[in-house]
């Protein structure tokens, strides 16, 4: 450890102890809205009720990272191990207690909250629950907790983790302390060899290519078949679908652009006119978007009015229909399942793409809008294996209609092959990864 990485620590972990103060208001007033925030705070100090000896110790501080963990979670408690789960937000804790209240309930695992950034806070984590390895969901790099488990000869992995161009340059312009920080995880277990060549790049060892634990997420089989069914109910098998998913406010225009110049296409060379199913991010834009979509003339059906609660569609189909307006929520898969294309929303707003990882999960190609830095991985990986694109803006998102992007069923299934089974490849990289793990106190 250099000697600037050492006086980092010691000025970190002494802002951590004297900012104490404003930590807690900060808690004590997110707590005024979410009390959890508040609850079993002296876990925040180190100080736990009832131990763990020997427990698999999964960091995943919010909600994201903790549904991203899950499968890995299940696979290791079914395969008998005892597991640990640290969070900093009351939604990832909450949300493992609901998945696995079974397993806590008959003391296979614990939920607590990580500890603050102090040495002190973590001797007391380690004392109790003494993990025989470390998983740090994504890309969290929370100095104090690397080298207070390698003071604690605790193998700490980097998990699903991904370095984006963006932190890369940052860390290269301002921050070269955080490589030497990153080089403190005993390894790391990354998305895609793209990955693993940037981690590499700043002198990490021990990199393994696992894959993207996303893609092991359980997708709901029943919204599969009723998408599936869907489709035959409308009348749709023999008619092009595509499925625009999460539309945020300011981009519709560039949607009903490529519609129009999409049907013209087809009427002009005597194709079937294709259904689009239209789903808003929001709820609150519903009757917006189905006002918007009516004004310039499109038959618009409601899934609310279309299908029963069930999914189930009701009699008779109806006829003659452009759009079906997604107006629900948590049916995505229901939606996407029905679709040839899929155009992903949120990629023609500064603020960047939504996740591309369900319509890939299900095999489909996708189009979203030119800013993707927000899905770089898997964006990037999937750019280059021909199975997405992105397009500058109405005129070549319609021209990429009108010109039927669709890679070949070998292209995506090459890519989904790469880049899932992302918890069976990290079970079985670990064992190596912690012979060659190289732990220093």
């Amino acid at each position: 450890m250099t000697l600037p990485l050492r006086l980092f620590l010691w000025f970190w972990s002494a802002l951590w102890t004297a900012g104490l103060p404003i930590i807690l208001t900060y808690l004590w007033r997110r707590g005024r809205k979410d009390p959890d925030y508040f609850k079993h705070l002296r876990e925040r100090f180190g100080w736990y009720s009832g131990t763990l000896p020997g427990a698999v110790w999964i960091h995943a501080v919010s909600l994201g990272e903790l549904r991203s963990a899950v499968p890995l979670i299940r696979a290791l408690l079914d395969r008998g191990e005892f597991v640990v789960t640290t969070h900093f937000t009351p939604a990832g804790r909450r949300e493992a207690e609901r998945v696995f209240a079974d397993d806590i309930a008959l003391g296979r695992m614990r939920v607590v909250w990580v500890p603050f950034e102090t040495k002190w806070a973590y001797a007391g984590f380690f004392r109790s629950f003494q993990p025989k390895y470390g998983l740090v969901m994504e890309i969290e790099i929370w100095p104090r907790m690397v080298f207070a488990a390698r003071a604690a000869r605790v193998p700490l992995f980097m998990c699903n983790a991904q370095y984006p161009v963006k932190s890369m340059a940052r860390d290269a312009s301002r921050l070269k302390l955080r490589h030497e920080i990153m080089r403190g995880f005993a390894g790391a277990l990354v998305k895609s060899q793209l990955q693993a060549d940037r981690f590499t790049s700043i002198g990490m060892r021990n990199v393994v290519v696992s894959g993207e634990l996303r893609f092991d997420q359980p997708i709901p089989p029943q919204l599969i078949t009723a998408g599936v069914a869907a489709r035959r109910d409308m009348n749709a098998q023999h008619r092009r679908l595509i499925t625009i998913a999460s539309a945020i406010e300011g981009e519709d225009p560039i949607y009903l652009h490529a519609i129009a110049a999409l049907r013209d296409h087809h009427l002009r060379h005597g194709l079937a006119l294709p259904l689009i199913i239209y789903v808003p991010r929001r709820p609150e834009r519903f009757e917006e978007v189905a006002a918007a979509l009516s004004q310039v003339g499109l038959n618009v059906a409601k899934r609310s009015i279309v299908f029963a609660p069930d999914l189930v569609a009701k009699t008779p189909p109806p006829i003659g229909v452009d759009v079906l307006l997604g107006d629900s929520l948590g049916e995505m898969y229901f939606y996407l399942a029905m679709a040839d294309q899929v155009i992903v929303g949120g990629g023609f707003n500064p603020k960047g793409a939504h996740n591309i990882i369900e319509p890939l999960a299900l095999r489909k190609p996708v189009i979203t809008g030119p800013h993707t830095g927000t899905i770089e991985y898997p964006f990037a990986e999937a750019q280059t294996a021909g199975v997405a694109i992105s397009v500058a803006d109405a005129a070549a998102l319609s021209a990429a209609l009108i010109n039927g992007f669709q890679p070949d069923a070998q292209a995506i299934d090459a890519f989904f092959a790469a880049h899932s089974g992302g918890t069976a490849k990290t079970l079985a990289a670990l064992p190596d990864l912690m012979a060659r793990a190289w732990i220093r106190g």
